[in-house]
């Protein structure tokens, strides 16, 4: 029986040779299914990431489980990985691969005729692609979602409802747009009248996005305002990203839900971002990084750098500051006791 979410059956032996893994227990049991260890069945897939995790993985009624490539999981079905949570990802693309969607152009689909869709692309109803646009082959636009003219959509990409592409943007292969995700609205550039008026400095750029990118639902990329704000090839963003004109992110950056990026800030390769970051303008954040849940970031990262806080502490002094702020109330008891016996604050009133 499955608890868990439902998929294609496949023999414990088939799913180990698909995933180039190992396997113990019996080759004919049937996967039908994934779900966490707590929750599944007798025929779902589960995994155990580490050690810690022990005591779930013994008591689940797992059918097959993905363990640690040097744990000892006799007397079970089991796969043997050195990427658990990876193998897992993999395994659950394999059990629960989505229906295949037939090519097509669905009635209500507003296309330019001037516009090129592959013929292996779908679109769907309410969809609009506008004039000059090319759609790549395997292409994926779902209902209400909007190609502004001369758009390029690269093969294989799943643009979901709700999204806005604007004019002239570019997205590579296999890119996903989660809903309500726009790219290349109007970066945000103003400069003052003599009246203190704010007048609209055109936003002329575009904003090209790399191959294998996934961009979250209603996060924002906004075009440069001549040239070109650029998302690197692997990227990933959560939701609810701002990202301003002019950036660059390279590639295999990945940015947590609600962070923020102002004007032409560069970030490199690899580097992570977790939730909440805000990140000022025209700063270069390096390589392989790590920002802070919630850093505010006023000034460069160096490659490697781990930072925190605002303002941006490195991560050990950071870790001394928090220590610190937690001992403060009974230091400043101390010190008030010093200051009465020096005669300091026989009248203060604060105290």
């Amino acid at each position: 029986m499955s608890n868990g979410t439902p998929g294609r059956a496949l023999r414990l032996d088939e799913l180990a040779r698909l995933l180039d893994l190992r396997f113990s227990g019996d080759a004919a049991l049937i996967v039908r299914g994934v779900a966490s260890l707590e929750e599944a069945g007798s025929e779902d897939l589960g995994f155990m990431r580490d050690a810690r995790h022990l005591d779930a993985m013994e008591s689940s009624r797992a059918g097959a489980v993905i363990v640690p490539a040097d744990f000892d999981a006799s007397g079970r079905a089991a796969l043997y990985s050195s990427n658990p949570s990876l193998d897992f990802a993999r395994a659950v693309e394999l059990v629960c691969a989505p229906k295949v969607q037939p090519a097509g152009i669905e009635a209500g689909a507003h296309i330019s005729a001037d516009a090129e869709v592959h013929e292996s692309a779908w679109v769907a109803a309410g969809a609009v692609v506008g004039a000059r646009c090319k759609v790549g082959a395997g292409t994926k636009l779902h209902p209400n979602s909007t190609l502004y003219a001369d758009v390029v959509v690269g093969k294989s990409c799943v643009v979901h409802a709700g999204v806005v592409v604007r004019e002239r943007c570019v997205l590579g292969d296999r890119v996903v747009l989660q809903p309500g995700a726009v790219i290349g609205g109007d970066g945000f550039g103003f400069v003052p009248e003599a009246t203190g008026a704010l007048h609209k400095v055109p936003q002329v750029g575009v904003v090209i996005v790399g191959d294998d990118v996934e961009v979250g639902a209603n996060t924002t990329i906004d075009r440069a305002s001549l040239t070109q704000t650029k998302i690197g090839d692997r990227v990933k963003l959560d939701n609810l990203i701002q990202i301003a004109h002019g950036c660059e992110l390279g590639p295999d950056v990945a940015v947590a839900a609600q962070s923020g990026f102002s004007g032409s800030t560069k970030i490199g390769r690899g580097t992570i971002v977790m939730a909440q970051v805000g990140v000022a303008g025209h700063l270069e954040i390096g390589s392989r990084a790590f920002l802070g849940a919630r850093a505010g970031l006023h000034k460069d990262v160096a490659d490697h750098a781990r930072v925190y806080g605002t303002p941006q502490l490195e991560e050990r002094r950071w870790h001394r500051v928090m220590a610190a702020l937690k001992r403060l109330p009974e230091m400043l008891k101390r010190l008030r006791a010093v200051e009465r016996k020096l005669g300091m604050r026989d009248n203060d009133p604060t105290e």
